[in-house]
C-alpha cells in the first residue's frame, strides 16, 4: 500500500512545477509580456550611478535616443522646469535659459517613474520624493540618493542624449 504524501513532498512537487512553468516566461524569445509598466509602477532597479557608483550611462539612457534622433526640441523644455519622457525613463530639465540637464526618471527611493516637473523640482508620485532640476539632488525625501545624471547635448534646436 502506498504511503500518504507528506507536506514536504507536496511543497517540493509544487515548487518544481512552478519553476518549470516559469522557464519560458519573460525572455527575449517572445514569452513575456511586452506591455509597458504604468508610469507609477516600480521600474527596473536604479542604474549604478543612481546607487552612488561611477557615473555610467544607464542601459535605458543608451537606448533612449538612437544616434541622430533628438529626444526633444529645446523649445519644448521650459526654462526653470522640465519634461518627463516616461517611456524612455528620462527627464530633461532647463534650470537656466540655454542650460539643459538630463536625469534618469527612475526614483532612487523604490524605483517608481517620476511624473512631473514643477516649482524647480522633479516629483515622484509614489512617495512624494522631490529632486532639484539643476543637479538631480534630493529636495525632499523619502529618497536619500540623487537621480542619476545622463549626458545631454543640444545641437541646433534639438536635445540629444549622448
Amino acid at each position: 500500500m502506498p504511503q500518504p504524501a507528506t507536506r514536504r513532498t507536496v511543497l517540493a512537487t509544487g515548487a518544481g512545477a512552478l519553476a518549470l512553468g516559469c522557464v519560458g516566461c519573460g525572455g527575449d524569445e517572445g514569452g513575456g509580456s511586452t506591455a509597458p509598466l504604468p508610469p507609477t509602477a516600480p521600474a527596473s532597479p536604479p542604474s549604478p550611478a543612481a546607487e552612488g557608483g561611477a557615473g555610467e550611462t544607464s542601459p535605458a539612457a543608451r537606448e533612449a535616443a538612437p544616434a541622430g534622433e533628438p529626444l526633444a526640441l529645446a523649445g519644448d523644455i521650459p526654462v526653470g522646469g522640465g519634461k518627463v519622457f516616461a517611456d524612455r525613463k528620462i527627464v530633461v530639465t532647463q534650470p537656466e535659459k540655454g542650460r539643459f540637464k538630463a536625469f534618469s526618471a527612475v526614483c532612487t527611493h523604490q524605483g517608481c517613474t517620476v511624473s512631473q516637473v514643477s516649482d524647480g523640482t522633479i516629483l515622484c508620485p509614489c512617495h512624494t520624493s522631490r529632486f532639484h532640476i539643476a543637479d538631480g539632488s534630493v529636495a525632499g525625501g523619502p529618497a536619500s540618493r540623487p537621480l542619476a545624471e545622463e549626458p545631454v547635448t543640444v545641437r541646433g534646436n534639438s536635445v540629444y542624449l549622448t
